[in-house]
């Protein structure tokens, strides 16, 4: 079985400053890092480094950052048959980590906007399509109809925040929040398999919540990815959704708590050792 992540592919600035910046005021930052990221591409990341095969469909751009961001992809092992390229610029965010490792950022899409949906197919085997909302809703939907035809599941990282069309609600098997975005779509009347990430409270799936690992944060930047992606893994995997769930917050702590530079120099093996032994606590 495999998984089929459909998203956005974003390079992402990222600085550190002391505190977020207040209306007209600059702020002496310490350090800037160019990180590949977007929700798609950081999910299908954190999947295949669990092990999982997995396949990506999305767009990125003909600039310098685009190549950045192919050269990342070739590098982790996904299957990238699906990987279009756009003649214009490629997506990107800002973001700034204060002191306590809290973040905020500014998003551009560019080319993840232009994502061709009747390119989008089921590679062979797929048994979960991961989607999210930093693509168009009717993507989302193209490609969720497709998985649905299938016989996959389809989960939708409802992030960020923004209304969703009664079509794709439909086809929703699981439908993950965040704090925020929990609130934006109280009032929705979705009845809907939800789980809620609720940082270092932990995880809430469909009311049961689950306590995460208590870790050192370096920087939360990511950290809902990480956790996203290594869930669907152990999923497509056979898991459980508890274990998986025990399983994803341990990667998530392992994230947080990592360098940014170490993030990047995390091997397979290291990662799944560390993993194995917080999931038999």
């Amino acid at each position: 079985m495999s998984l089929l992540v459909a998203g956005s592919l974003h390079l992402d600035v990222v600085l550190r400053a002391p505190h977020f910046p207040g209306l007209d005021e600059t702020v002496s930052g310490s350090s800037v890092d160019y990180v590949f990221g977007g929700k798609g591409g950081n999910q299908a990341v954190s999947a295949v480094r669990m092990g999982t095969k997995v396949h990506f469909a999305g767009r990125a751009g003909s600039d310098s950052f685009g190549d950045m961001i192919r050269e990342t992809l070739a590098a982790s092992g996904m299957g990238l048959s699906q990987l279009q390229r756009d003649d214009g610029p490629s997506g990107m965010s800002a973001a700034i980590v204060d002191a306590n490792g809290e973040y905020g950022a500014v998003i551009v899409s560019a080319a993840n906007l232009n994502i061709a949906a009747h390119e989008v197919a089921m590679p062979e085997g797929t048994s979960l399509v991961l989607l999210q909302n930093e693509i168009p809703d009717d993507v989302n939907l193209a490609v969720a109809l497709k998985a649905k035809a299938s016989g996959a599941k389809v989960w939708l990282n409802a992030a960020p925040a923004r209304e969703i069309s009664n079509g794709l609600v439909e086809v929703i098997d699981l439908l993950i929040v965040n704090k925020v975005e929990a609130e934006f779509y109280a009032g929705a009347g979705f009845v809907l398999n939800l789980l809620k990430t609720l940082g270092a409270e932990g995880v809430s799936y469909n009311g049961v919540q689950y306590s995460g690992f208590p870790v050192d944060v370096v920087s939360t930047h990511g950290a809902g990815d990480m956790f996203v992606g290594a869930l669907a893994s152990q999923v497509v995997c056979g898991a459980n959704m508890v274990d998986a769930i025990k399983f994803a917050q341990a990667a998530a702590a392992l994230h947080v708590s990592s360098q940014l530079d170490k993030r990047k120099k995390l091997n397979n093996q290291a990662t799944t050792a560390f993993l194995a032994t917080q999931n038999r606590r």
